[in-house]
């Protein structure tokens, strides 16, 4: 029976509070902040009639379960950031101007049973977001630490915000601001005097938008925003049960998540770990016992990118659809939509062991940092489906793979390599390294897992962004500039895309997707 992937999905939805959201914001304060008064519905309208994007929610599966409040001012309006009340307008924000050129949060909440899910930092990236696109200069914030009261005998204010800021002691709210890239600028006493937590305090914090051009400056210049991406070269060994496994997988995604990045990638088959669980039995047995664990893979890296707020490509698994075997490579979005690639070329060692059989369309899949494709190993070694991929617009590629020796992952390295060159992509491997005794056709594995890039100025050396050492486990990070690479297709030493002699050779794509004359 195929797998429905809708199934696994969870749903994460970022957006504009609307009028008929108010008895879940209440709700939503009352369960974050019980010994506060909530906002009354006259603030609520005057908020969303005063600026409609003055609110925003997070809803998981439709339940409102975090939310950002803000507006716009003009910095030079106002000496006294401290008064809560004067900046919000007693809460009306009849003040907002849509011509200011700072960005001011009034309240941020993430209700108590979905904390540790990183949905302050989707907020907090949002309200960025606003001020990237407006043109503001910053973002002003006036935050709780709901940790003092406790520790209020014992210290004052201003050293339990010290202890903070050094990640001696952690506040709820304070910790949050400091890992989203705020600073410190003031302490306040008496901000709220009804914030019994806080005992009164409030700290006052800055963050400073760096694409901000000034209305005096003549010069334009297009908006950078890198795109992290992290690889997990990942050590097969024989485990005891899923929960070893699950441990496992949740460390590397917390791991990349930690480095903030946007996506991470695992090696292809990095399941077949798995088998260690199976016993020893036919490959082709054994590949479709495999197949048995896709659901719970799936719920496993749908929770993890759900919870730790990354675009997980979750390596690749064996899928059964009637009696067919697929070598599938999942994407797990943070928003909680899943999508599949299918490989397409199996190599001879799958067929004859596993019976795999290869796919027949080629997507690319839209994401919040822009579309990517997904190629799984011995693809990458056919130029016509990165020229697929490329032209239905996907500038980031993933290569997860699994070889057995070094023969085999060059083959890999050099053709994700080159697709570089050829389409102006960016290509992220990952692979296996380790050994698993007595799992025949999995047992030796080797990976020098990479992020690579075209060869010309704008880029590393050697097209080679960054590269894990040889069979050792690890996980990377590296920024990658995707306007650099736009500018590069148009203005590159040599331009290969663009220079295709398509009157005398194309690809003509037949597959299920659609046909496509490239």
């Amino acid at each position: 029976m195929k797998i429905e992937l809708s199934d696994y999905e969870t749903s994460v939805i970022l957006r504009s509070l609307v009028p008929g959201d108010f008895e879940a914001l209440v709700a939503l304060q009352l369960a974050c902040f019980p010994t506060m008064q909530p906002w009354t519905e006259d603030q609520f309208k005057s908020q969303l009639k005063a600026w409609p994007e003055s609110q925003l929610g997070i809803f998981m599966d439709e339940k409102l379960v975090a939310s950002a409040a803000h507006l716009i001012v003009e910095y030079g309006d106002y000496s006294n950031w401290s008064d809560f009340w004067q900046m919000s307008d007693n809460g009306y924000i009849r003040n907002h101007d849509p011509e200011g050129d700072s960005l001011y949060g009034i309240e941020i909440q993430v209700h108590p049973e979905y904390r540790g899910m990183k949905l302050s930092r989707r907020l907090y990236d949002a309200r960025k977001s606003l001020c990237r696109d407006r043109n503001l200069a910053r973002m002003m914030i006036g935050g709780r630490i709901p940790g003092y009261a406790p520790r209020a005998a014992e210290m004052t204010a201003r050293e339990y915000v010290d202890e903070v800021i050094a990640r001696r002691i952690f506040d709820p709210v304070l910790t949050a601001q400091l890992a989203n890239g705020f600073v410190l600028k003031e302490l306040i006493a008496d901000y709220l005097s009804c914030d019994e937590d806080s005992g009164g305090y409030a700290t006052s914090l800055e963050w400073n938008n760096l694409d901000h051009v000034s209305k005096r400056s003549r010069r334009t210049r297009r908006a950078v925003q890198p795109v992290r991406v992290s690889l997990v070269q990942y050590l097969m060994r024989p485990i005891t049960d899923f929960t070893e496994f699950e441990r496992q997988c949740t460390f590397f995604v917390e791991t990349a998540s930690d480095y903030k990045s946007d996506f991470v990638l695992f090696p292809e088959l990095f399941t077949l770990q798995l088998l260690s669980l199976i016993g020893k039995t036919r490959p082709g047995t054994a590949a479709r016992r495999l197949a048995e664990f896709t659901p719970r893979y799936l719920e496993l890296f749908n929770d993890l990118a759900v919870r730790y707020n990354i675009n997980v490509i979750g390596g690749s698994q064996f899928t059964l659809e009637g009696e067919d075997l697929f070598n599938s490579a999942y994407l797990f979005r943070r928003d909680g939509s899943i999508a599949s690639q299918k490989k397409i070329h199996v190599t001879p060692s799958e067929a004859r062991w596993w019976g795999i059989r290869g796919g027949d369309r080629v997507d690319v899949f839209d994401t919040d940092c822009g579309t990517i494709g997904i190629l799984i190993c011995y693809d990458v070694e056919f130029p016509e489906l990165a020229r697929v991929v490329a032209d239905k617009g996907a500038r980031l590629l993933f290569v997860p793979y699994n070889t057995n020796d070094r023969y085999g992952h060059q083959r890999v390295r050099l053709c994700a390599q080159a697709r570089c060159i050829e389409n102006h992509q960016f290509v992220v491997t990952a692979g296996c390294v380790g050994n698993l005794p007595f799992v025949e056709n999995a047992d030796v594995h080797y990976a020098q897992s990479a992020v690579l890039t075209p060869s010309d100025l704008p880029f590393a050396r050697d097209g080679l962004a960054i590269e894990a050492e040889p069979n050792l486990e690890t996980v990377l990070a590296h920024d990658l500039d995707l306007e650099a690479l736009r500018r590069h297709k148009r203005q590159g030493t040599v331009q290969n895309w663009n220079d295709r002699r398509r009157d005398l050779y194309r690809v003509q794509w037949k597959g299920s997707d659609g046909e496509r004359d490239i």
